[in-house]
């Protein structure tokens, strides 16, 4: 009887986990990073780490030659069987940059962006483990590596990095068909990092853009104090068209004022950038706040993306007692007075947007004997698609009227500051996310008027007694 066929094993099968589904679901390079390894461990291996090119993070050109001396890394993650990363901060931190040399399977993996299979870990990870150690035993189950497998992570043939793996004396060493798995896992892993990458990029060239931009916090000018708050719209941008700011002016003044580009994104973003400058620039000058929207006016009739702007520009006057206004399409500014009841300010005319070229400005003066606070803020506070403005208008102004604090008894730059977090986020009920929120809240401050020279002793004593 003949023997029955031999039945014919299949090298192991990898072993991913469910993490792997969510490569790429997060535009957040650690996250995606995160992702992976915990793919890879433990079912598939002990250990797993990637590693980034710190040339590719910081979008420079790729090595001159064909195999580099040595390349610098960027520890992205790290997993070993269940522990947590944070078990492993003190010794192999996320974060660290390494630099290896040439001759080790990393930059062989680089050079050639094939994987490398050994069957222990090369002597250069030997020593930097050992000396990462200091005597921890924890570092005895790396070192004791039975199988060593590095894949080379690269998009378009130029090499972005690369992830490392290690299996245990215990396990079933890497067989080219697991190398050519996890190829197949970083190849996706290239792409949602690579995305990640660009996001995180324009992420940090918005910030830079909005922390450059808007005032700093804390400004105290003569007569009044400053604090200022902005949301924007839905959840992932940081900058949209909307811009306010506060500035100095001729004579003791200071100007406020909030404004707001039509739409989202770089359009929208670079015409608020146009405007706000002019604004720095037109403050500068001697000119009343009329002259100055005037010009802003004509100014956007020329910058692309600025037509139909809106904005609301208030001048405070500490010494004379006198705040003006002059409104370009804009909602009308708030007013909270010394009894604590706030009301729009009535203006003389709404204004016609920016950019029209046939705007009539004419000013609002307000006189201000006592302190009181007041509010410039960007229609996003005030309208949505399920709101009529006016009633917007109104609620903000029951919010603010509602605080309880008298404005004279605003005495810390931390209660303005808690106020302007209470009115974005106590709006958020009437906005629908569509618009930027945005507010400039300042409490104004007269100037003392002193007292009339005093006649000689005895005429007041003549007029003051009765006969």
């Amino acid at each position: 009887m003949d023997d029955e066929p031999a039945i014919a094993r299949s090298p192991r099968r990898p072993a991913f986990s469910p993490a792997a589904d969510a490569i790429g679901s997060e535009l957040d390079l650690r996250l995606t990073g995160s992702h992976v390894v915990d793919a890879l461990t433990p079912g598939f291996c002990d250990a797993a780490s990637v590693y980034l090119l710190e040339r590719w993070l910081l979008e420079e050109n790729a090595y001159a030659c064909a195999e580099p001396p040595q390349i610098e890394a960027r520890r992205l993650a790290l997993r070993i069987g269940t522990d947590a990363p944070e078990d492993w901060e003190g010794l192999l931190p996320v974060g660290e940059v390494i630099v290896f040399p040439r001759g080790t399977p990393y930059t062989r993996a680089i050079a050639t962006l094939e994987a490398q299979l050994l069957d222990t870990v090369d002597a250069h990870t030997s020593a930097r483990l050992s000396t990462s150690g200091g005597g921890d035993s924890r570092m005895d189950v790396l070192l004791r590596t039975a199988s060593f497998l590095v894949v080379p992570l690269h998009l378009r043939g130029t090499a972005v990095g690369f992830i490392a793996c290690t299996r245990g004396p215990d396990q079933t060493p890497f067989l080219p068909a697991d190398a050519e798995a996890v190829e197949s896992l970083a190849a996706r892993a290239c792409v949602a990092l690579d995305n990640a990458r660009r996001y995180e990029r324009e992420r940090r060239t918005a910030l830079a853009i909005r922390r450059s931009l808007f005032p700093a916090t804390g400004q105290v000018f003569e007569g009044c104090r400053i604090a200022h708050g902005y949301l924007p719209a839905g959840h992932d941008n940081i900058i949209g068209g909307d811009w306010f700011d506060v500035l100095p002016r001729p004579g003791g003044r200071v100007s406020l004022i909030v404004g707001d580009a039509m739409g989202h994104g770089p359009e929208s973003a670079v015409a608020m950038i146009q405007l706000r400058t002019a604004v720095r620039t037109l403050a500068g000058l001697d000119i009343t706040p009329a002259e100055l929207m005037h010009r802003l006016d004509a100014l956007a009739c020329d910058t692309p993306g600025a037509s139909f702007a809106t904005c609301m520009y208030a001048e405070w006057d500490a010494g004379r007692r006198i705040c003006t206004f002059v409104g370009a399409g804009h909602p009308p500014p708030l007013i909270r007075d010394s009894g604590g009841r706030t009301g729009p300010v009535t203006l003389t005319s709404p204004g016609l947007p920016l950019g029209l070229g046939m705007g009539t400005y004419e000013p609002t003066v307000l006189h201000v004997p006592d302190p009181v606070l007041l509010l410039l803020y960007s229609d996003g506070l005030v309208e949505s698609r399920h709101t009529d403005i006016d009633q917007g208008i109104a609620r903000l102004a029951g919010l603010l009227d509602t605080d309880g604090d008298d404005p004279g008894r605003v005495t810390g730059p931390d209660t303005l500051d808690s106020l302007c977090r209470r009115l974005l986020h106590g709006t958020s009920a009437t906005n629908d996310g569509a618009d930027d929120r945005t507010l400039l809240l300042t409490e104004l401050v007269p100037a003392k008027i002193p007292p009339p020279p005093q006649e000689p002793e005895s005429s007041p004593d003549r007029l003051a007694r009765p006969r």
